[in-house]
């Protein structure tokens, strides 16, 4: 009942999902990847319960099975995350390894029933080297994906870092556990047998449905966070600088390719174009707006948003905040409502507000950005803050 469990509930994600409105592709890829896992499970039911045996026709199709799920994985990240936003046929080169394993396992698809079910009994007998071959694919392929999946996931969120004061609707932390539970799965490949492997991988597929549903836009329609493109070329008449129309695109169709690749990177910075003397110059001013202004209360505050006011290239005002600050734009921004707080909080006058109340009012948008911010800043929780400084808040 268990593994029945897990393949109803696989199947009804998917149902959910094919439902959605305005799907992207990397919806369409969960969708595939849903159907693979929820049929890998009734694979693995059959052969636990013996019913194999009953159906010799699927007998042979699991063994190279597991080698679609590292390359569903990646796809999937990359898509959602915006790094590959659109279906391209080199998508299948990632698919040829269980092509090629399906391949040599020709002869045993030939063999009668019978043969296939002795060949089951005697523990795969006259296929051992092909057996061999194949789980040293599956783990290299697992702890492969595993690990190009969490650097485009770590891309993504430093390119998000450096776009947005506010990450929290779009960090995609579902994708985070995502990839953890997949890597949780192939340590049981690896050190496991077969019954932990797909009891974890029934474990992940409730998780999968739990967090999913939880995470906004996932198996829900809503309506996906703005980014602002990212503008191509260089100098003030580069397409998409504030001197042209601003241009913008949903998060999870497209996350700026140009920013994902090249926004904290060295190489950018020496061909931007930007003067030693014009850099100071942004910086002074930018000093003065977020003294003056205080732009960082804005919640929604974004990179081509400050830039705009400033009358600068986004780019410029990155490398300028990066080279003089030693942050990125979120760090940065979130640096300002910190010590906002700070000056804030010790007044007479804000006695009456709750510490939330005054978070939102230095621009944060969520409680839990607030204290991660403020820990990272000054090492500990605003309430450990309060008690030190001997502040009351209502």
């Amino acid at each position: 009942m268990f593994y029945l469990a897990g393949i109803v509930i696989t199947i009804f994600l998917a149902v959910l999902l094919t439902g959605k409105k305005n799907k992207t592709p990397a919806d369409g890829l969960l969708i595939v990847w849903l159907i693979v896992i929820a049929f890998h499970l009734f694979l693995f039911y059959l052969f636990i319960t013996g019913k194999i045996y009953d159906y010799p026709f699927f007998m042979g199709i699991h063994p190279p099975y597991p080698l679609l799920h590292g390359p569903f994985l990646f796809l999937y990240t990359a898509a959602l995350t915006g790094q590959h936003p659109r279906f391209k046929l080199t998508w299948l080169i990632h698919f040829i390894p269980v092509l090629i394993l399906y391949l040599f396992l020709i002869p045993f698809f030939r063999l009668s029933a019978a043969e296939k079910m002795n060949v089951y009994r005697n523990y795969g007998a006259g296929y051992e080297n092909l057996m061999a071959i194949s789980l040293i694919c599956i783990i290299l392929s697992g702890i492969g994906y595993v690990l190009a999946s969490l650097i485009l996931q770590r891309r993504y969120r430093k390119a998000i870092e450096n776009e947005f004061s506010d990450i929290e609707k779009i960090k995609l932390a579902w994708l985070q556990y995502l990839i953890y539970g997949v890597a949780i799965i192939w340590i049981a490949v690896i050190f496991g047998n077969d019954s932990m492997v797909f009891g974890i991988s029934v474990l992940f597929v409730f998780f999968l449905g739990f967090f999913g549903i939880r995470q906004a836009g996932i198996f829900t329609t809503v309506d996906p966070p703005i980014v602002p493109k990212q503008p191509i070329g260089t100098g003030e008449k580069a397409i998409g600088s504030p001197s042209t129309i601003q241009q913008e695109t949903p998060l999870y169709e497209k996350l700026p390719r140009e920013s994902i690749d090249n926004s904290t990177t060295k190489v950018k910075y020496e061909k931007s174009g930007l003067a030693e003397d014009q850099a100071g110059r942004i910086y002074e001013r930018l000093v003065q707006v977020m003294t003056e202004q205080k732009l960082f209360r804005e919640s929604e505050l974004t990179l081509a948003g400050l830039a705009k006011t400033l009358e600068v290239h986004p780019n410029h005002l990155s490398q300028v905040i990066n080279s003089y600050e030693g942050k990125n734009f979120y760090d940065y921004i979130n640096f300002h409502r910190v010590e906002e707080f700070r000056k804030l909080a010790p007044r007479p006058d804000n006695k009456n507000y709750t510490l939330l109340s005054m978070a939102y009012e230095c621009g944060f948008n969520s409680k839990t950005s607030f204290n991660r911010n403020f820990r990272k800043v000054t090492g500990i929780s605003p309430s450990e803050y309060l008690v030190q400084q001997h502040i009351s808040l209502k």
